[in-house]
């Protein structure tokens, strides 16, 4: 069903695509009551509604688009879908914080929750499972957009690390679990002397408030004079990274930037930093690990405390460590 394209808008696209088959039946219909008979008479393997937004019912009074219409109308679906055992999908807008607009209680009534995450100007876009009634939170999967459409990444570590610099400072490779999923990304720092009154931190793909912990950590354990300095963050690719264990990898990126000295290219950093500059563990090291070996990686620089008891990939060099001043002489 389409509600905010015309039949013919969708067959254009359809066709720059490449998409033809007889297996697809289309309706340009805002009208629930109507989505709803079409979907009993011609019981569909899937239903796809784009958008939820855009439907109503008409015996509501409010805009469609409204708290009582979105709420009203995926209530509807939501019955027709028990009542005709297929899956639907409901795609719905976003915010400008990237929240899904609308009432809260519509995240309440599906059964799985999915994010597209992607920036305009890069090639790769990310599907995110926050809610999953089914699986583990917290999946991803990335695909590349192409002219054709969107196609599937098999290796998105050896996609984010493509365009990696060498020789450069304030530049680290970190390994975070999505999911199930081990991925290595590059992260970049540029630290310089600040030109205003208060200096700006500013982090892309990353949280700005324990990129401010770390900054931190960083002055009042190792003594950098960061608070005179400009600090900028970027996760390369688009990617946005929440975990813990990408900590070390920042604060070493942070520190070769503030010194202008290049890390061990080789390298894979992985661990979380506590406020007394202790690398703590971090769970899933095996399939970090693993991912780092394949993707040729010589070294990894992990919490001391993980390998107690572990053997690591006999083609990685392991090194464990307790504090991060010990890190930033082995990288630096």
């Amino acid at each position: 069903m389409t509600g905010e394209e015309s039949v013919r808008q969708v067959k254009l696209r359809a066709g720059r695509l490449g998409v033809e088959t007889d297996n697809f039946l289309l309706l340009s219909e805002t009208n629930v009551e109507e989505i709803v008979a079409a979907a009993q008479e011609t019981e569909p393997d899937v239903l796809v509604v784009d958008s939820i937004q855009t439907v109503f019912r008409p015996d509501i009074q409010s805009a469609p688009g409204s708290v009582s219409q979105v709420r009203e109308s995926a209530a509807a679906l939501l019955q027709l879908t028990k009542s005709g055992d297929f899956p639907t999908f409901l795609v719905g807008h976003v915010t400008k914080e990237g929240a899904i607009a609308g009432p809260r209680v519509l995240e309440h009534m599906v059964d799985t929750v999915l994010y597209f995450e992607g920036e305009r100007h890069h090639a790769y876009r990310i599907l995110r499972a926050v809610k999953n009634r089914f699986g583990s939170t917290n999946e991803i999967g990335v695909f590349e957009m192409r002219e054709d459409g969107l196609r599937e990444v098999d290796n998105p570590s050896e996609i984010f690390l493509s365009e990696r610099s060498y020789g450069l400072s304030g530049s680290t490779v970190v390994c975070s679990i999505e999911g199930t999923r081990p991925i290595l990304v590059e992260i970049q720092a540029l630290v310089t002397p600040t030109s205003y009154g208060t200096p700006q931190r500013t982090a892309t793909g990353f949280d700005y408030r324990r990129l401010q912990m770390l900054l931190a950590v960083l002055e009042k354990r190792e003594g950098l004079r960061l608070s005179a300095h400009d600090v900028f963050v970027n996760v390369a690719g688009g990617v946005r990274l929440d975990e813990p264990a990408v900590d070390l990898g920042v604060i070493v990126a942070v520190a070769s930037s503030f010194r202008d000295v290049p890390t061990d290219t080789g390298a894979v950093l992985i661990g979380e930093v506590g406020l007394g500059g202790e690398i703590r563990t971090v769970s899933q090291l095996d399939p970090r690990l693993k991912e780092a070996a394949k993707l040729g990686f010589d070294r990894a620089i992990v919490p001391k405390n993980n390998l107690k008891g572990y053997k690591p990939p006999s083609s990685l060099e392991v090194t464990g460590v307790e504090r991060l001043h010990a890190v930033l002489d082995f990288v630096l």
